[in-house]
């Protein structure tokens, strides 16, 4: 059986490790055990990071809606109820980019509600 040397392939897949951990401090970027435990858990954090993005999204929008709510004299909770039982189908991203952009068809929508 012929001799293995693995000194290319254990190189490539430290270089790997090394490009994921490029601009880290100190031996997180350039020792192999540090940087693939550095690497690892970059890679948990970003897949947290993309969850956590899209809730801090929503209640943003939440809190634009129940601002430009309370100007029109109701509550959140009032306008997201009579939206559903007015059966006006539109989520929250449109609604509070209607409520910053457009008030005045954001006022018409409230009145909707409200009656």
């Amino acid at each position: 059986m012929a001799r293995v040397k693995r000194g290319v392939t254990s190189r490539a897949r430290h270089k790997s490790v090394f490009n994921k951990t490029k601009g880290f401090r100190h031996g997180r970027k350039n020792l192999i055990k540090v940087a693939k435990q550095a690497a690892d858990k970059a890679e948990k954090n970003a897949f947290i990071g993309r969850k956590l993005k899209k809730r801090q999204f929503r209640a943003l929008w939440i809190i634009k809606i129940n601002a430009a709510c309370r100007q029109e004299g109701v509550s959140y909770s009032q306008l997201i109820n009579g939206l559903k039982t007015n059966k006006i189908d539109i989520n929250r991203k449109d609604l509070s980019l209607m409520a910053s952009d457009k008030p005045e068809g954001f006022k018409k929508l409230v009145e909707k509600v409200k009656s």
